[in-house]
């Protein structure tokens, strides 16, 4: 079974051998075409394919298979290009036109997470991964590379709704241009060494392919080893929450050591059970030692977001240790942030009776 490390491999171009070659284009690069070449090289049939970047068709026509370029989608060819006029393919389910990412993770997903994790290709677990992969990394691929907005900005517009703040270099897909004019060599200082030679490009290729590769490499280790996890752990707590308090408002999450992560599962608990929004907070030790101290968390709107179901007390909010404890009546406090989204206690009964105040004020 793979550790989920990113490959140290570097993809390599063609010489000729009788290796599989993958194709793309040349010239500028996009994330989507950097991470399907990653995503076709953890199958064994291509981990040690050449790579071949041309719009040449008759050279095209050479290559096993082809990505993002020859204005064709047929899997049975192994051409998986979404840029033709008639293109209109997405992932079951979404409704995100396809980038090259993306149809290749819709044909060979399953295979990729088996061949990354072990799961069986047909297991519940492997379409767990399968579904939960696209959504929350490979999606925004297709999107970027289609020109499609998470939000539409018409609708934003229309409501009057600004940006608080530039965030175009906070993505992974503005990384990857960068990589178009990164010389591949830093150490280049004349003109003609960062001059973007054939060669040169296509070594500013394999970096992006490397780095966008190892964002999903990190995505599907935690996903595998963490979050798919951590549903058993959390439908326990949920299912036992009353016993931490009354109200059943409050949910407490154990400490594993490879981490819990929490929020999604629970709210996908909630609307099975047809209590959405129930757990206003969610409790958890420091760490596993048996004095860890505790903490306190407000439960999100939704997952990521930065506004809460109900924030703790304002009247705690910025204080710290002998003032907070004051304060709160609740011996052993020792913080609760500015913004009211987390605090914590010295122990278990102390970070209870916390959220029992919470609950009620």
């Amino acid at each position: 079974m793979s550790t989920l490390e990113p490959s140290s491999k570097r993809v390599k171009m063609s010489d000729g051998s009788s290796s599989p070659v993958i194709g793309t284009h040349n010239g500028h690069f996009h994330a989507d075409e950097a991470l399907a070449v990653y995503l076709l090289r953890q199958l064994p049939q291509y981990q040690s394919a050449q790579l071949v970047r041309t719009r040449d068709a008759e050279r095209l026509q050479t290559c096993d298979i082809v990505v993002d370029v020859g204005a064709v989608h047929d899997h049975n060819a192994r051409r998986y290009d979404h840029h033709q006029r008639e293109f209109t393919a997405t992932f079951p389910g979404h409704h995100t036109k396809l980038s090259s990412a993306g149809l290749v993770w819709m044909h060979y997903g399953p295979e990729i997470i088996h061949s990354q994790t072990g799961l069986a290709v047909d297991s519940a677990e492997n379409a767990l991964l399968y579904e939960k992969t696209y959504t929350d990394f490979i999606e925004a691929f297709d999107g970027n590379d289609n020109g499609i907005a998470p939000y539409d900005p018409a609708a934003l517009r229309a409501a009057g709704i600004e940006k608080k703040f530039s965030d175009k270099s906070f993505s992974l897909a503005s990384v990857v241009n960068k990589f178009n004019f990164a010389p591949s060599d830093p150490s280049a200082t004349s003109t003609s060494e960062k001059a973007a030679s054939a060669e040169e490009e296509d070594a500013r290729f394999l970096r992006a392919s490397a780095f966008v590769g190892q964002q999903f490499a990190f995505e599907l280790s935690h996903t595998f080893h963490s979050w798919l996890p951590a549903r058993g752990v959390v439908a326990e707590a949920f299912r036992t929450r009353r016993e931490v308090h009354p109200s059943g408002r409050v949910i407490l999450i154990p400490h594993r050591p490879e981490g819990v992560p929490w929020s999604e599962h629970l709210y996908n608990l909630e609307e099975a059970e047809g209590k959405s929004g129930e757990i206003l907070y969610a409790i958890f030790p420091e760490s596993g030692e048996k004095d860890s101290k505790w903490r306190i968390r407000a439960v999100s709107l939704e997952n990521g977001s930065f506004e809460n179901r109900k924030a703790l007390p304002e009247a705690w909010r910025g204080l710290r240790d002998e003032e907070l404890s004051t304060v709160s009546g609740v011996p052993g406090s020792v913080f609760i942030h500015a913004s009211g989204f987390i605090g914590g206690n010295q122990t278990y009964e102390g970070v209870v009776a916390l959220a029992g105040k919470a609950v009620e004020l």
